[in-house]
C-alpha cells in the first residue's frame, strides 16, 4: 500500500495550516514555499479539502485559507479520505470500485487477513488528529 502524493501533500499543507491556526488566513502561495508545494497542484488540493469542509478560504486583501475547525478535530483519516477517497487495501473490499467482480470473494482465505489490516490502518488514521501530528 503507499500514501499518494495527493494525500502526502494534502496532510503537509494541513499540517502548516495548523501551525497558523487562529492566527488567521494564510495564502496559498506562502504554504505552497514553505512546503515546496507546487503552489497549481496545492490550489487543486485546497479545492478538494474546501469542498470537504475541512478548510475555508478568506478572500480579499490578506486572505488565505484557514482550518474550518480545530487541530483537535480533524483526523487524518478525514484529510485521505477527502483526497483520496476510501482507504482500502484491495479493491475487492469496496464493491463500487470495482470494475469486475471477484470470482473469488467469498472463498477467499486472505480476505480476512487484508480486512483486519484495512481496519486498523483506518483505526490509526481516524484517531490520529492533526493536533497529535503538530
Amino acid at each position: 500500500m503507499r500514501i499518494s502524493s495527493r494525500s502526502r501533500y494534502g496532510l503537509r499543507a494541513m499540517v502548516e495550516l495548523s501551525k497558523t491556526h487562529g492566527k488567521g488566513p494564510v495564502s496559498a502561495r506562502t504554504i505552497s514555499d514553505r512546503e515546496g508545494i507546487p503552489i497549481s497542484y496545492l490550489e487543486h488540493l485546497l479545492g478538494k479539502l474546501r469542498e470537504a469542509g475541512l478548510i475555508k478560504s478568506v478572500r480579499g486583501p490578506g486572505g488565505g485559507f484557514e482550518l474550518a475547525r480545530t487541530p483537535g478535530d480533524i483526523s487524518l483519516l478525514s484529510i485521505i479520505s477527502a483526497l483520496d477517497g476510501p482507504v482500502v487495501l484491495c479493491d475487492c473490499f469496496e464493491e463500487s470500485s470495482m470494475k469486475l467482480p471477484c470470482n473469488r470473494l467469498d472463498s477467499c482465505l486472505a480476505r480476512v487477513l487484508w480486512e483486519k489490516l484495512s481496519d486498523r490502518i483506518e483505526e490509526v488514521l481516524e484517531t490520529t488528529t492533526l493536533a497529535q501530528v503538530v
